[in-house]
């Protein structure tokens, strides 16, 4: 084996490593750290879990602190990061932050990481006290380009990591434009399982004179993972995936959706088989908290989507289960590198239906595989052999009630204000207060009604009065005007002592005391037009008396 410093790393990065338990170099690593510490572009092939992290993390490194020949030390400035590494999903952009961090804290450098899906509050704060390498998601990235937030005119090493699962995903535009913005003469290195999808043109248009390094051929697996095709009645197939589920070590099972990954979690966890899920659905905080649950051994079982599970890192993964086979040969073998990572031993277990094995045979071609088919029910004995010991079976508690983004777990917060609705609605059910205000507001309404009615009765008697006392202009003229006048007033004191409506709520002090009230009881209209009325019969009547008009 080779070790680290013999390959040109810092005794103070091989220390690091050591300390971790990493004292010796993969081939990944053995092959391209010479080239990348020298600063050449470097492209790097080899599939997941072969160590490609470490490699680019430690040149990456290296030559930001100015620990190679010829390299100064980058001073750290606001917004402006010297070191770029771009990756596809959060999960995954996660796990290299945190091996380029442990790294990056010993020679005095910081690291920050960029995503989607959270506030970018705490992303922009961390630009702004310096970060001297960011680990970002494209998409997020280009949001916080084009709003100014940070420039990536000072990037001296920029490193792509599974560009083609980017190609995938269709980030490829995105990562064009943010190459572009980057110096020319910076150093790229590029870490891709495949050249196909586009990234060859990724290759020529950014990379200058680039080394060419492989560890493995396109459709090579390592020789410590066996692969295995269970063919099995549909009915029987639940059962079979509860089985393999149950053993005491780490699995993970794919689903090709979200729904069918949330499902397939909540009935391993019902039938005593504590799980959890990760897919696109997922809060990041529920994203984080299942992986956690899962790295910890807390849970032993996690059901993910090809996406989500990018970015799962996670040692000793003995078994991983193709609940549904995938639907092309690069996403079985990203599904597979979860086991058997740097060196370890797994076992790659797809599930097929009778109608399935034909297509899952293309596959496993495709796929360069040679993978072992047996026709199974759940108590055949290849079943237990790969199961292994099983795990005594726990009981199901059902979890708190989630948001629909997969938040914490705490339930449906109560609506602002509905402390004072539930209140308002027991003083209902209780006849309390308010029912009481509400009785005496609706009988106050009567009674005012009622007063209405005899006060319009009162007017249009004493109106008929006026009327008649027309026909007499010299004698009973004034006196019927008097009268009306007079009844007028009167009526004008009674509205004033009756006072507000009962519940009318709102009052008006600079109107007529006749319409005191919005919705009141006094008739406000009515009662305009009888005084305009008995001011016309005065002057009328003052006319008649040889007065002047008014």
């Amino acid at each position: 084996m080779t070790h680290f410093v013999d390959l040109g790393v810092p005794e103070a990065l091989a220390r690091v490593l050591s300390d971790q338990g990493i004292t010796d170099a993969f081939p990944i690593q053995a092959k391209t750290l010479p080239d990348s510490l020298s600063g050449r572009d470097v492209l790097g092939r080899g599939r997941t879990g072969s160590g490609k992290t470490v490699a680019f993390a430690l040149p990456l490194v290296a030559r930001l602190a100015g620990l190679t020949d010829g390299v100064a030390k980058t001073t750290r400035r606001p917004n402006r990061p010297t070191g770029l590494v771009l990756a596809p999903t959060r999960e995954l952009a996660t796990q290299i932050d945190r091996t380029v961090a442990s790294l990056a804290e010993a020679v005095g450098l910081n690291t920050t990481v960029i995503y989607g899906g959270v506030s970018q509050k705490h992303q922009e704060k961390a630009l702004a006290r310096g970060a001297d390498i960011v680990v970002a998601c494209p998409g997020r990235l280009e949001d916080l380009l084009k709003q100014g937030v940070l420039t990536l005119d000072d990037i001296r090493v920029t490193v792509i990591d599974e560009a083609d699962h980017m190609a995938d995903m269709g980030f490829l535009p995105v990562v064009t434009r943010i190459l572009q913005r980057t110096p020319r003469d910076g150093q790229r290195l590029l870490f891709s399982a495949t050249l196909d999808g586009g990234v060859d043109v990724l290759v020529k248009k950014f990379l200058d004179n680039p080394v060419t390094h492989s560890v493995d051929a396109p459709k090579a697996t390592v020789s410590t993972m066996e692969h295995h095709v269970l063919v099995v009645d549909a009915d029987e197939k639940q059962a079979l995936i509860e089985t393999l589920a149950s053993g005491t070590g780490r699995r993970v099972m794919f689903t090709r959706t979200k729904y069918r990954a949330k499902k397939m979690a909540k009935k391993l966890s019902q039938a005593g088989i504590p799980a959890v899920d990760l897919h696109g659905n997922l809060s990041q905080n529920a994203r984080d908290r299942n992986l956690e649950a899962f790295s910890t051994g807390e849970v032993r079982v996690l059901v993910a989507t090809d996406v989500a599970a990018r970015g799962v890192h996670v040692d000793d993964v003995e078994l991983v289960v193709h609940i549904d086979p995938p639907a092309e040969h690069k996403s079985y073998l990203h599904r597979s590198g979860r086991t058997a990572r740097a060196g370890a031993e797994g076992q790659v277990i797809t599930i097929a239906t009778t109608e399935e094995r034909r297509d899952v045979q293309k596959l496993m071609k495709q796929a360069g595989v040679t993978a072992e088919f047996s026709e199974v029910t759940v108590g055949s004995p290849v079943v237990a052999e790969l199961v292994g010991e099983r795990a005594e079976r726990v009981a199901y508690v059902p979890p708190t009630k989630q948001s629909t983004s997969g938040g914490q777990g705490s339930g449906r917060k109560p609506r602002q204000g509905a402390g004072k609705n539930s209140g308002r609605n027991a003083a209902k059910k209780s006849g309390g207060p308010r029912s009481e205000a509400r009785r005496e507001a609706k009988s106050g309404g009567r009674n005012a009604s009622r007063d209405d009615r005899t006060d319009r009765s009162n007017r249009s008697s004493n109106g008929r009065s006026g009327d008649s006392s027309r026909g007499s202009r010299a004698g009973g003229g004034a006196r019927g005007g008097s009268r009306g006048a007079s009844a007028s007033n009167a009526r004008k004191t009674g509205s004033a002592n009756r006072g507000p409506k009962a519940g009318s709520g709102r009052t008006r002090s600079d109107s007529a005391a006749t319409a005191v009230n919005l919705h009141g009881a006094g008739n406000g209209t009515a009662d305009r037009a009888t005084q305009a009325a008995a001011r016309r019969r005065n002057r009328r009547a003052g006319s008649a008396a040889g007065a002047p008009r008014g």
